[in-house]
Order: C-alpha cells, then sequence, then structure tokens
C-alpha cells in the first residue's frame, strides 16, 4: 500500500525546522531524549491492534531505530474524544512537565472545522508549548476524515504558518489516494476515522518521511550557526510573534480534586481512585447520584469551561450549572450521551473573554432516579 502513496507531499509547509534539527543533533551524539505526542483518540491509538502499532508508537520505533546510540522516553498524552481546548488546558501536567524534546499536536479531526474558538484555543495551546523556557521542537500533524476528506486544516494550518512550524498532512498524501480509487478506505479505517494497523503505518510513514529528510540534513550538517544553537524564530529565547487570535487561553488550566476545593459540597462525593494513565479520564472528579445534590466552586478567569462524563449507559442523571447565580441563564448538564462508541469526556464551554475575576460555579443534580444506570460524573473545570 505504501507505494501507491507519494509521501514528499505530506509536507504541506517547511517552517522553521531548526528546532528539530538541534533535537537530531542531540539524538546523533548519543544524548537522552524525550518524544511527546499529544492528540485525541487517533494519537492514544484507537483501533491500533496494539499501543505499538499507533501511529505515535511507530514514529517513536522510528526515532530509536535511526539513532540508536540516543536513548528515548515515549511520553503518549492522547485522549479520545477531546480537542485542543482540554490540550491547552492539560498541556502543562501531562505534556510540558516532563521536558520533552520533540512534540507532536494533533487535533484536527477533533477540532471543528472553521470555528474561531477553535483556532483560539489551537493557536494558544502552540504558544504554551513554543514558549516553555526549554524549547522542544514541535511538529503539527493534521489528520483528515476519509470519507470526506474534512479536518480542521483551514483554521489550524495559517496558526503552524504564523510560527514558522514544520507541518504534514494526511489529506494531500493518504486522503487523495482514497479519493482517487488508489486506496479502498475499508482497508486502512473501519469507520471512516480511526486507522486500523495499516492506517496508522501509512500515518507514521508521513512522519517519518519527513523526518527522514531532516536527519539526513542533521548528518549532513546542513543548517546555520544559528540551527545548531538550537536557535530560531520559534525558540532560542527570542519572542514569539504577535497572535493571531485573541490567545485567551494561553494560561488555561484544568482543575479537578487534587487542585480544588469545593466550597460547598452536599451530595457529591469526590473520588480518589488512582489514575492509571493519561486516556484513563474518569478520574480526579466528583460523582452524584441524587437530586438535589449540590458542588460549588469559586474560580477565576474570563473563559471557563466544565467537563463531565456522558454515558451510553442510560438512563443518567442532568445537571444544571449556574454562574455568579445566574440561573435564568444556567447551563443543563446532561450525562446521556446520544452517540454509542463509548462515554465521552464532554467539554462545555461556559464565558468566553467575559469579565475576569472570580466567579462562583454552581453544579446541582436536578434529574436522577432509581432507573439510572449511571452516577453523574464531574470531571474538571478548565479557567482561563
Amino acid at each position: 500500500m505504501k507505494e501507491k502513496v507519494d509521501f514528499d507531499r505530506g509536507l504541506v509547509n517547511a517552517g522553521d525546522d531548526s528546532r528539530i534539527l538541534s533535537v537530531m543533533r542531540r539524538a546523533l551524539k548519543g544524548e537522552a531524549l524525550k518524544l511527546a505526542f499529544l492528540g485525541g483518540s487517533i494519537t492514544q491509538g484507537s483501533l491500533a491492534s496494539t499501543p505499538e502499532n499507533c501511529y505515535a508508537y511507530l514514529t517513536y520505533r522510528w526515532w530509536k531505530e535511526n539513532f540508536p546510540k540516543a536513548e528515548f522516553t515515549y511520553i503518549n498524552a492522547g485522549i479520545g474524544g477531546t480537542t485542543s481546548h482540554l490540550g491547552v488546558g492539560r498541556v502543562e501536567e501531562e505534556v510540558l512537565a516532563h521536558r520533552p524534546d520533540f512534540v507532536i499536536v494533533e487535533f484536527s479531526v477533533n477540532d471543528a472545522d472553521n470555528d474561531p474558538h477553535f483556532q483560539e484555543t489551537y493557536e494558544s495551546l502552540v504558544r504554551r508549548i513554543l514558549g516553555a523556557d526549554f524549547a522542544p521542537a514541535l511538529l503539527l500533524v493534521h489528520n483528515v476524515r476519509y470519507d470526506d476528506g474534512g479536518n480542521a486544516e483551514a483554521i489550524h494550518g495559517p496558526v503552524g504558518d504564523h510560527y514558522h512550524l514544520p507541518r504534514v498532512s494526511m489529506k494531500p498524501v493518504i486522503y487523495a489516494q482514497v479519493e482517487a480509487g488508489n486506496i479502498n478506505r475499508r482497508d486502512i479505517t473501519p469507520d471512516d476515522l480511526h486507522p486500523n494497523d495499516a492506517g496508522h503505518e501509512l500515518v507514521a510513514g508521513v512522519i517519518t518521511h519527513y523526518l527522514e529528510r531532516e536527519r539526513q540534513k542533521a548528518v549532513n550538517g546542513a543548517g546555520s550557526a544559528d540551527t545548531e544553537n538550537g536557535a530560531a524564530k520559534t525558540g532560542g529565547g527570542t519572542e514569539l510573534p504577535a497572535p493571531l487570535t485573541a490567545s485567551a487561553y494561553e494560561k488555561a488550566h484544568r482543575f479537578r480534586n487534587d487542585e480544588l476545593t469545593p466550597v460547598f459540597c452536599e451530595g457529591f462525593t469526590r473520588d480518589n481512585a488512582a489514575q492509571s494513565c493519561v486516556a484513563d479520564c474518569f478520574k480526579k472528579g466528583w460523582t452524584a447520584a441524587a437530586a438535589g445534590a449540590k458542588i460549588v466552586f469559586d474560580v477565576e478567569g474570563s473563559c471557563l469551561a466544565v467537563q463531565y462524563r456522558k454515558t451510553v449507559r442510560k438512563p443518567a442523571p442532568v445537571a444544571l450549572l449556574t454562574i455568579d447565580g445566574d440561573r435564568e441563564h444556567g447551563v443543563v448538564l446532561d450525562a446521556n450521551f446520544d452517540e454509542d462508541w463509548g462515554d465521552c469526556l464532554y467539554l462545555e464551554t461556559l464565558t468566553e473573554h467575559q469579565k475576569g475575576g472570580r466567579h462562583r460555579v454552581e453544579i446541582e443534580i436536578t434529574q436522577a432516579g432509581a432507573e439510572d444506570q449511571e452516577v453523574f460524573y464531574l470531571v474538571s473545570l478548565i479557567c482561563a
């Protein structure tokens, strides 16, 4: 199947590769390096037969095989069904805290197409990573829906180009061959979105084809003295360009029960179960099962969001969220999920670019009964 794909077409913007070349030169010297992957279900490895067959692990394996003197740590921070909004809220804890040397970000089939909100959260995420004091290399990856070729590249691409970032896309490579009839999409994906093993291998092939080009440059000493030192338009301690959007989410943070204490709690129970991995996402929250249960938080920010579980095990409770006592504009949090693919880590935007400062968030269970198959699970609040 690989022979049908022109991998050269996958590089949609060469950008400024100085950070990547710097990492590769360190790898050639045999240094210990960390590789991080942040994204949704495709990054997590959904529908790969084993975790080792997903594109992220295959990319990690490419680094190991092509830089045998170096030691690599693999960090997979993919969570299915999530967007760059959650990504920027958790990137500090689940990616940057590890001080990775190389990061891939992949949210182009999770963020809504042509939605300014997601261009802003995506840009905020990019700026958060690029602005880290250890200057990690960043590669943007754009996956695609294989039934219609849709993705959020129209809003993600301009962000990457603004920061001179290398970008690879599956749309002009893999999807183009599907559209031309050269690849049967059922050979690479059972649901038109998530790759199977063959699909993950192709996605990894697009990424590693670009990385191999960079490796040859590193081996041959290509690049300027600035590149040797790891300096770049987007690194080396230089300032980032002015943002394209308001970039209000740049300092977003996800608050769970290990960092946020309610000012009032009645009928909600703190979940103290250990979290096994990043993708074990229904942890560190609060649960409730009875009508009238209530939990209240005081938080700060102009952009507020709530995360809760929508479940396929119906019926499930329903809650009402109010901010600063405004019940007239309360937000219904319905835990019943209309899809059938599994429970959803649902993120509801509450306010955006509103008055900053301190706000009171109240969540009360308004509908619950003995026939409920699941409790209401409040996962987190995200504040920026």
